[in-house]
C-alpha cells in the first residue's frame, strides 16, 4: 500500500502511566497537582490531547482512586489552557498468577480485578472527551502478569462509554485487537469513525519493526482515525513513521523517560521535539478544537459533586 502522509497531525501526551517509572526519574508526576501541571505544560507545548493515569501521591504506585482522578480533571478543566482530556480505563484488569507449578490461586498482592462498572466509575464522574479501551488480553512484560480484557468485559465497557458520550480510544497491542475492534463496530458498540492507538514494542504484543507497524496500519479501516507510539529510544522515530504512514502521534513519560542519551525528559520537552519533527516534515499541528471537530468530541464539565 502506498504511503499517504498525514498533513494535519495531533499530538497526544501520555503524562505518567501506571508503570514502575516513578523512582527512575524525578520528572514523572505523582500527585494530582503534578500530573495536571505536567499535562497543562504539555498542552502549552503543542499537545492537543493529554492521556492521564493517576498515582498514589506518596508512593507513586498506580491508583484507581476516584478522588485523584477528579482532582486531576478539575485542575485541567479549571486552567486557562484548553486541551482534550483522555483518561485511562485500563486499570482493574490485572491478573498475576502463582508460579509455573501452582498458577492458582492468583497472587493477590499483584492482582487487581474488578467489574466493568467499577472500571468505568471515574469516567462516569469526570466525563473526559476520550477514554481508553484496551481491546484484548495479552501477556504483558512480567513473567506471570496477564492484562485481562475479555470480549464480554470489552463489550460492556464499550457500551458504557457510548452511553456516557465518551469516545473510546482503542488501544491495539496486536492485530487481533484491531480485529475485535472492527467486530465492536459491526455490533454497533463502537461508532464509526473509531479512534485507535497502535501500541508498538510493548512486550509481548506487536514488535516495533516497520513491517509489523505497517501490517497494523493496513488493518485500520481507512475511515478511522489513528495514532501510534513506541517505547524508549524509538519514541521519536515513531513520530516520523506515524506521520509518514498517515497517522497521529503519541509521546510522553508513560512510554519514554529520555530526551537524549543521559538526559531525562519532561513531558513538555518530548512534545516540543515531536512538534519540531512534525513541522519539519511539512505537516501542521492541530489544536484541541480542531481535534474535537475531527473526532466528534464534546467538552463537558464533570458531574457535580
Amino acid at each position: 500500500m502506498p504511503l499517504n502522509m498525514n498533513k494535519n497531525v495531533f499530538i497526544t501526551c501520555a503524562v505518567t502511566g501506571s508503570g514502575g517509572t516513578q523512582d527512575r526519574s524525578p520528572h514523572v508526576p505523582r500527585s494530582p497537582a503534578q500530573i495536571a501541571e505536567s499535562a497543562i505544560a504539555a498542552a502549552k507545548a503543542g499537545a492537543a490531547v493529554v492521556h492521564c493515569h493517576v498515582r498514589d501521591p506518596e508512593s507513586g504506585a498506580p491508583s484507581r482512586d476516584l478522588g485523584l482522578y477528579r482532582e486531576v480533571t478539575d485542575r485541567i478543566r479549571d486552567s486557562d489552557t484548553d486541551v482534550v482530556l483522555n483518561l485511562t480505563a485500563g486499570m482493574g484488569g490485572d491478573m498475576v498468577f502463582g508460579d509455573v507449578e501452582n498458577p492458582l490461586p492468583v497472587n493477590e498482592a499483584g492482582t487487581d480485578m474488578i467489574g466493568a462498572t467499577a472500571r468505568m466509575a471515574h469516567i462516569a464522574e469526570c466525563l473526559p472527551e476520550i477514554c481508553t479501551l484496551d481491546c484484548g488480553t495479552m501477556n504483558f512484560a512480567e513473567a506471570d502478569y496477564v492484562m485481562t480484557n475479555t470480549p464480554g468485559m470489552l463489550r460492556a465497557m464499550g457500551q458504557m462509554m457510548a452511553d456516557l458520550g465518551v469516545k473510546p480510544e482503542i488501544e491495539a497491542f496486536d492485530t487481533g485487537h484491531l480485529w475485535f475492534a472492527k467486530e465492536l463496530e459491526k455490533e454497533g458498540i463502537l461508532q464509526s469513525p473509531a479512534l485507535v492507538q497502535l501500541c508498538m514494542g510493548v512486550p509481548w504484543g506487536a514488535p516495533n519493526d516497520l513491517n509489523t507497524f505497517m501490517a497494523m496500519v493496513n488493518n485500520v479501516p481507512t475511515s478511522w482515525n489513528w495514532s501510534a507510539f513506541s517505547l524508549g529510544r524509538d519514541q521519536m522515530a515513531y513520530v516520523a513513521a506515524s506521520v509518514l504512514a498517515g497517522g497521529n502521534v503519541r509521546v510522553g513519560l508513560e512510554d519514554n523517560l529520555w530526551l537524549d542519551k543521559g538526559v531525562l525528559a519532561e513531558n513538555y520537552q518530548l512534545v516540543e521535539r515531536a512538534g519540531t519533527i512534525i513541522e519539519n516534515m511539512g505537516a501542521k499541528l492541530m489544536g484541541p478544537q480542531e481535534v474535537r471537530a475531527q473526532l466528534g468530541l464534546t467538552k463537558r464539565a464533570p458531574v457535580a459533586a
